[in-house]
């Protein structure tokens, strides 16, 4: 499984961004993709998932009311959606997929990662 993030960037506090995950290579069967961020120095962090089949979502509450998940069956993409964007929210956010039907928040649950786009929110 190849996973292709894209749409980070330098964005003022109170702004929007919409990042984007494409995945390729894939075989069939139940998974789960999600989004983690890491800040340089601290451990990669849980943000969202979302269950492929039938769009269960799941949110770190920190990103609760401003962060939204969602996907793109045709496109195998999942996106993530965020609002009212922090200083605190700068980090690089990963996406990555989990085989299986359940929503898990720990970086070992997960079985494949993409490279990581870079997101910077300015004060």
């Amino acid at each position: 499984v190849q996973l292709q993030a894209s749409g980070g960037g330098l964005v003022q506090a109170g702004g929007s961004l919409r990042l984007s995950c494409a995945a390729s290579g894939r075989s069939s069967g139940a998974y789960v993709m999600a989004w983690f961020l890491q800040v340089p120095g601290k451990e990669r962090e849980f943000v969202a998932a979302i269950r492929w089949s039938g769009g269960i979502t799941y949110y770190a509450d920190f990103v609760k009311g401003r962060f939204t998940i969602s996907r793109d069956n045709a496109k195998n993409t999942v996106y993530l959606q965020m609002i009212s964007l922090k200083p605190e929210d700068t980090a690089v956010y990963y996406c990555a997929v989990r085989e299986g039907r359940s929503i898990r928040t720990g970086v070992e649950e997960y079985d494949y990662w993409g490279q990581g786009t870079e997101v910077t929110v300015s004060s």
